[in-house]
């Protein structure tokens, strides 16, 4: 009888990770940016219809690299437990903390079980009132999560990118400087021209009225961008 293959937890576990930062890398970047009034996703995306980011509740935005059908799935599902959280004890209780930590036990439990990890990396954002700080948290294909402040890039080329915002971010920028900035990086780490209408642009603004979520279209983007 044949001795069973046998590959040592390390070497599998380091293979997984392997395997799901290739599958992230090869997707088109993304960052998160806060300026003066909450935060700004950016990103390179050509379709008109598939988006990388989200509303999720009132005050909470989703942003997400990868493969589509896996983040897509997960964007689902976190709206339906915002929703049913919301539903059964209060809006209030409906927390980007609370939804991070479980995308992590997800992510987690699916990169160690006996599938193929999720190639997939996401953020959720939450502003607050005017004085209190915004959440913003990364969470990793192995279920890792990160408290991410004033900016973060995720997908390929996301050292570049952390380096461009570096340099050009400043405390209190508006809206229009941000996205500029974003544009600005993404086009650097690329080393090429990204057109405006490539270009994806959301984010949650503290002074709308309860639901803070808002996304830019193209002649908006073209009036920020020039």
């Amino acid at each position: 009888m044949a001795a069973p293959f046998y590959v040592a937890p390390e070497q599998m576990m380091k293979d997984r990770a392997e395997y799901a930062r290739k599958g992230i890398s090869r997707g088109r970047a993304l960052v998160a940016i806060e300026y003066a009034d909450g935060v700004v996703f950016v990103g390179e995306n050509p379709s008109r219809s598939l988006y990388k980011t989200s509303e999720i509740y009132d005050r909470i935005g989703f942003a997400a690299v990868g493969k589509y059908n896996e983040f897509e799935s997960l964007r689902v599902a976190g709206i339906r437990l915002a929703d049913v959280k919301g539903y059964q004890y209060a809006r209030e209780d409906v927390t980007a903390k609370g939804l991070a930590n479980a995308y992590s036990q997800a992510l987690g439990a699916i990169f160690m079980g006996d599938n193929k990890p999720y190639e997939v990396e996401l953020l959720i954002a939450q502003v607050n009132g005017q004085e209190s700080p915004l959440e913003l948290y990364h969470i990793l294909y192995d279920g890792s999560i990160v408290d991410e402040h004033r900016f973060v890039a995720i997908g390929g080329e996301a050292e570049q990118l952390m380096a461009a915002l570096g340099e050009g971010y400043e405390e209190g920028m508006d809206l229009e400087a941000v996205v500029r900035l974003g544009h600005r990086a993404l086009a650097g780490a690329t080393d090429r021209e990204i057109p405006v209408e490539s270009l994806e642009v959301s984010g949650l603004d503290r002074t709308l009225p309860r639901r803070r979520f808002f996304r830019l279209d193209e002649p908006a983007l073209r009036d920020l961008v020039g």
